[in-house]
């Protein structure tokens, strides 16, 4: 592969953003968030990621026009649609399987990761009234109907 896209893959922020018409997720039994209609967001850091980087994410994913507007053409923002968003912290989109076992050596470490997640998640909460989210590197429960189906990959 060549340097400038495997160096693209390995720093980019990460998101894979499901229209959603419901979604929950839970740990351990007990619902940690739950949503309607909306995105359900799993984020994934890597080492260089910054927070900048976060919050341009963030407001990239608000302005995001996926949802179908009067005349079925996908052109309403999650604001447009009073939408809600579920997002889950996902170190396994790094997962490198060039072998048969993965590696997330792309991974942002656990503590950048966690900060750059509570920054994503507060950029979002000034813009969107609902940010639901799972709980930062616990094993967890997703259920989701996703709406289309309709599912986007987003990367710095």
């Amino acid at each position: 592969m060549p340097v400038f896209l495997q160096r693209s893959c390995e720093k980019a922020l990460k998101l894979v953003i499901q229209r959603v018409t419901e979604a929950s997720v839970s740990v351990d039994g007990t619902v940690t968030g739950k949503i309607g209609l909306g995105f359900v967001v799993l984020l994934g850091v890597g080492n260089d990621d910054t927070e900048d980087t976060a919050r341009k994410m963030a407001d990239k994913l608000v302005k995001l026009r996926i949802f179908s507007d009067q005349s079925g053409k996908t052109n309403l923002s999650l604001k447009d649609v009073d939408g809600e968003i579920l997002v889950i912290s996902q170190f396994t989109l790094y997962a490198d399987c060039k072998k048969n076992r993965p590696s997330f050596l792309h991974a942002g470490n656990p503590e950048l990761a966690e900060r750059l997640y509570q920054i994503f998640l507060d950029q979002l909460r000034l813009q969107i009234k609902s940010v639901q989210q799972g709980v930062f590197g616990a094993h967890m429960q997703v259920s989701l109907c996703n709406d289309g189906p309709f599912t986007v990959l987003l990367e710095t």
